[in-house]
C-alpha cells in the first residue's frame, strides 16, 4: 500500500512540480489549494504526510499548520512547510507555528523526495 500525502498549495506549477515527482516514487498524492479545503482534506483522508505552502488564499500556512495540531488524529503527522518564504526567522516561525520541517522553494528534485521521505520513516 502507498504512502498518501496531502499538498496544500495554489501555485499550480509547484503543485505539479511536486504531485510529478511524489507520484513518480509511488506516493499516491492529493491535491488543496487553499487552507480551509487542506484542512478539511487532512481531517477526512488523515494522511501520511502534508506539504503545505505558507503562502495561501484564506488561511495562512500557519494558521492552517496551528488548525491541523488541534486535531488528535493529525498530531503526529509529519507537516512540511514548502515555502519561498527564506528570510531569517521564517524557519523558526513555521516550525513554532508546529511544522516538522521547512523546505525552501524552488525545491530541489534532487533532494526533496529525500527531504520527505525522512520524516515519514520517523512517524
Amino acid at each position: 500500500m502507498s504512502q498518501t500525502i496531502l499538498v496544500i498549495e495554489d501555485n499550480p506549477q509547484n503543485m505539479y512540480l511536486m504531485r510529478f515527482l511524489l507520484e513518480r516514487h509511488g506516493f499516491e498524492v492529493l491535491a488543496a489549494e487553499n487552507g480551509l479545503e487542506g484542512i478539511a482534506m487532512a481531517e477526512r483522508s488523515r494522511p501520511d504526510c502534508i506539504l503545505l505552502d505558507i503562502q495561501l488564499p484564506m488561511l495562512d500556512g500557519y494558521a492552517v499548520t496551528m488548525e491541523l495540531r488541534k486535531n488528535p488524529n493529525l498530531r503526529g503527522t509529519p507537516i512540511i512547510a514548502v515555502t519561498s518564504y527564506a528570510m531569517v526567522g521564517d524557519r523558526e516561525k513555521a516550525i513554532d507555528a508546529g511544522a516538522t520541517d521547512y523546505v525552501e522553494k524552488p525545491i530541489n528534485p534532487d533532494t526533496f523526495i529525500d527531504q520527505v521521505r525522512k520524516h515519514l520513516l520517523a512517524s
